[in-house]
């Protein structure tokens, strides 16, 4: 295993800007490293008491130009928007402004995850399952990122990375009890993509993404009932569907029909028909819930119905539906399975290396 994440180490360190003398001492294989985007902003963050800042060209830290690129070492835990990290950071010029990036060692950078994207009060073999899933995702996007500025980011389009040093004895036991632990697929880390609940039914990778993935296929889940988003329902006025179709190209006017025209082999909806005094056309189900907010249509595994001059969703699961289920790990964990039982439901035909497993 430490061969494999020596590799993965070499690949992550190839993409890594050389450090200036006031940045971070170098790194070894032995504290492989990932590269975090925290967020982007337009405007100047503060970095403990180092203000950086958009130039004409390049950066400004402390009121001095520099080049695209600004790097320092927090000793401590400090906070940075609304994460606390430490270690390496790199304040990169972008398009939009600025890009702050955190290097964190791997371990802790699961954990930091880990307290982002599960409940404390779960079971412990979930938690175990989750922080392999975690660890396998980061060195898959290490491997896939290595020549871009950064590997992951700190939200929901990859995993919620909520900072250093938030997590709990249970959090941080489940890291530790797994640690260097990877699922792979031929020799390479996997995308170990997971969702809160799916309704019931995991979709494939190719139906969501249209890319097909050997161990990313749809399969029936039980005993989710616990999840929060078994069912839920989201009303919301006409008028605000009509703008949200307008900015996808759709010009309705006042709805007058709206259903689901496609759905794909799980059951998810595909395109919706929606139908209006002014237009009508299909537009795609994923492009809605992404443009009225996941919060909103918490999955695409719904149906729609016209409620006078509302439009009422009913659906159940949350999330893109792909990987492992969440809330359905826990129910086998609630049930006596292992962790390793859970990774090998959800992740079908991969391995799992690295510390006691091998």
């Amino acid at each position: 295993m430490r061969d494999f994440l020596l590799s993965a180490w070499l690949l992550t360190a190839a993409a890594a800007p050389t450090p200036p003398a006031h940045a971070s001492g170098s790194e070894g294989p032995e504290s492989v490293s990932v590269r975090v985007l925290l967020f982007e902003t337009s405007t100047a963050v503060s970095l403990g008491e180092t203000r950086v800042e958009p130039a004409l060209s390049g950066l400004r830290v402390d009121g001095v130009e520099v080049g695209d690129v600004w790097e320092a070492n927090a000793a401590g835990p400090i906070r940075v928007g609304d994460h606390w990290v430490q270690g390496r950071l790199a304040v990169r010029r972008a398009e939009a402004g600025l890009w702050v990036v955190n290097h964190v060692p791997l371990e802790r950078y699961v954990e930091g995850t880990l307290a982002g994207e599960v409940y404390e009060s779960w079971e412990f073999e979930m938690l175990k399952a989750q922080a392999v899933a975690v660890r396998s995702f980061a060195l898959y996007r290490c491997r896939q990122r290595r020549e871009q500025a950064y590997d992951v980011s700190a939200g929901t389009e990859d995993q919620v990375f909520v900072g250093v040093e938030v997590g709990s004895e249970k959090l941080r036991g489940a890291v530790h009890a797994t640690e260097g632990e990877v699922l792979v697929h031929a020799g390479q880390p996997i995308l170990a993509v997971f969702h809160s609940a799916s309704g019931g039914r995991t979709a494939s990778a190719e139906e969501v993404w249209g890319r097909a993935l050997p161990y990313l296929v749809s399969l029936e889940v039980v005993d989710e009932e616990e999840s929060p988003d078994t069912y839920w329902r989201a009303r919301l006025p006409g008028p605000t569907l009509e703008r949200a179709l307008g900015s996808m190209g759709l010009r309705t006017g006042q709805i007058r029909e709206v259903r689901v025209a496609e759905r794909s082999q799980s059951g998810r909806a595909g395109r919706l028909w929606v139908a209006g005094d002014r237009g009508s056309g299909t537009v795609s189900a994923r492009e809605l819930r992404s443009q009225l907010g996941d919060s909103l249509l918490r999955s695409t595994l719904f149906e729609v119905f016209l409620a006078e001059s509302d439009v009422l969703f009913v659906g159940s699961g949350h999330g893109h539906g792909v990987g492992m289920s969440q809330w359905g790990g826990q129910a086998m964990a609630h049930r006596g399975a292992t962790y390793r039982e859970i990774l090998e439901v959800f992740y079908p035909g991969t391995q799992l290396l690295g510390g006691a497993s091998q």
